[in-house]
C-alpha cells in the first residue's frame, strides 16, 4: 500500500511539474500611438490659439466659407477652402494630416461639419471655432477684408 501511494505521489508530482513549464517572456514593442485631438472651442480659445502659433510654420487657419463670404472678411492669413465645394473633401484630403488646424465659418455649422470630415480622414489636431467668424467680429477680434 505504501508502494502503491509512493508511485501514485510521484507519478502526480511529475505530472505537475511536467505541466508547470514557464511561459517565454513576451516582450513586444508597445509605443504610444498619437491620439487624435478633434475639439471645439471658444473664440478666445482660438485668439490664444493663433497668437501661440504665429510663427509656427504647421498651424493653419482654415475658413470654409464660400469665396465671397471670405472676400468680405476673414482671419488673417486663413486659407479658403469652399465646404460647398465639389472638391472640399478631396481638398482637405490633400492636406498634411500632422499639421495643426483651426476651422471655422460663419456661425460654426460647416465648420463643426468640416471638423467631423478631418477626423474621419485621419488628421491629428485641428479645432472647430465655434460661433464661427459672427462670434470673432462680436467679440472685435480682428479681421483681414
Amino acid at each position: 500500500m505504501k508502494r502503491l501511494l509512493l508511485v501514485l505521489l510521484v507519478i502526480a508530482v511529475t505530472l505537475t511539474l511536467g505541466c508547470a513549464k514557464t511561459s517565454p517572456e513576451i516582450t513586444a514593442d508597445i509605443t504610444p500611438q498619437p491620439s487624435q485631438i478633434i475639439a471645439d472651442i471658444t473664440t478666445d480659445q482660438a485668439f490664444t490659439l493663433i497668437q501661440e502659433n504665429q510663427d509656427n510654420p504647421d498651424f493653419f487657419i482654415i475658413d470654409v466659407r464660400t469665396q465671397a463670404e471670405f472676400e468680405q472678411g476673414h482671419i488673417e492669413n486663413a486659407i479658403n477652402i469652399d465646404y460647398y465645394s465639389d472638391t472640399f473633401q478631396d481638398e482637405l484630403n490633400n492636406l498634411d494630416k500632422d499639421k495643426t488646424y483651426l476651422v471655422y465659418c460663419k456661425v460654426g455649422g460647416r465648420s463643426k461639419d468640416a471638423l467631423a470630415i478631418m477626423k474621419e480622414l485621419g488628421f491629428m489636431e485641428a479645432y472647430n471655432m465655434q460661433g464661427g467668424i459672427d462670434q470673432w467680429k462680436e467679440d472685435e477680434l480682428p479681421i483681414t477684408e
